[in-house]
């Protein structure tokens, strides 16, 4: 497989995780809704929450780049359940208690306020991203309850402490991020490079669980890439069904899941532009416009541009050095000739000197 696999570690760190800055938006974000649900209630005689829980993408680092900020943090608010009493002095409804951090996060300063969904309150920010809050209360022996149309059994760090482990033990390094995370950002990635697959396809946290189903560690990230997506495919060519992996229940519906379907037709399609890879005669060009129809990104077509100015000026200095040896040729032709021909040249001269008369 040509190796383009400094290309691909280089569009990762630049394109696709967030760097610093993005990070530390994030974190302020985050720190911000807290404080303004911790205050608010307060202000409103409601109880706080007793802790925090980050969650999904954000606790698991892999978050990637979105071209319309298109971000979903997800940051849980914890209350014990004794504190979450209702006026009539029984427990507060799970909806009741969505209703309550709903109200004290909209503080009249946003655009679009605050809502109350299934699972969470959305925060939205005008720029495009949104803060999901989910709601639990936690009982006397630390377990907790989300706030969804029940109140319901549940453990959102088992997820990100699953993921977190299965990178640590199967990736072969342990830098920049480990692989295994580079790999499941790069799919993650390549499922949001088009607009309109964003509906259609399968979501972050199934697609981190065919991750960590199907990963092939390898030196290079491209071919792990390459490797990891093709045992993807095969798998969901038997089977579009994925289950939670630390709880008994489906995130797919049904045998014909719609969205797995539709990103394992996603796989297939970035499979077959790769092929040329595999070709012994494939040339950097043609890998750099294969990684560029899987990603589409303007990273790819600067590399494509660079690497097309390269071969031109290649071009031009191979037609320039044969140029250059073939004139070297002529010019000693020519000069043999001008050698041979000085004395006939000269005999010539002497006999017209004597009016055109032969000297023999």
């Amino acid at each position: 497989m040509l190796n383009c696999n400094d290309d691909l570690r280089a569009f990762h760190n630049k394109k696709v995780t967030l760097n610093e800055m993005q990070q530390s938006e994030m974190r302020d974000r985050r720190n911000a809704n807290r404080t303004r649900l911790k205050r608010r209630l307060e202000a409103n005689e409601d109880p706080v929450p007793d802790s925090h829980q980050s969650q999904g993408s954000y606790a698991m680092h892999t978050m990637v780049q979105e071209k319309n900020n298109d971000y979903d943090i997800d940051d849980g608010a914890v209350f014990l359940k004794e504190d979450l009493i209702s006026s009539w002095g029984t427990d507060k409804t799970a909806l009741g208690a969505r209703k309550m951090a709903c109200s004290a996060l909209d503080d009249g300063s946003f655009n679009t306020p605050p809502a109350v969904l299934k699972n969470c309150v959305r925060v939205f920010y005008e720029l495009g991203y949104h803060v999901d809050v989910p709601v639990y209360r936690q009982l006397k022996d630390g377990t907790l309850e989300l706030a969804s149309s029940d109140w319901k059994g549940s453990c959102p760090s088992e997820i990100s402490e699953w993921y977190n482990d299965a990178v640590c033990t199967k990736s072969p390094d342990t830098t920049n991020g480990r692989q295994l995370r580079r790999v499941t950002r790069l799919i993650k990635a390549y499922k949001n490079s088009r607009e309109s697959w964003k509906s259609k396809t399968a979501s972050g946290f199934i697609i981190s669980v065919l991750v960590i189903e199907n990963y092939i560690a390898d030196d290079r990230d491209d071919v792990s890439l390459y490797k990891t997506m093709n045992a993807i495919y095969d798998r969901l060519n038997w089977n579009l069904e994925v289950e939670n992996p630390v709880r008994y229940e489906m995130l797919t519906k049904g045998a014909d899941d719609s969205r797995t379907k539709f990103f394992r037709e996603r796989l297939a399609e970035a499979l077959k532009n790769l092929e040329i890879l595999l070709d012994s005669e494939c040339a950097r060009l043609d890998a750099l416009k294969a990684w560029k129809n899987v990603f589409q990104h303007q990273f790819w077509k600067v590399l494509i541009s660079t690497e097309e100015n390269r071969l031109n000026e290649e071009s031009k200095q191979k037609k320039a050095d044969l140029l250059r040896k073939g004139n070297s040729s002529l010019a000693i032709k020519a000069g043999l000739i001008a050698a041979a021909g000085k004395p006939a040249l000269a005999h010539a001269k002497r006999t017209q000197a004597y009016g055109g008369k032969k000297n023999w």
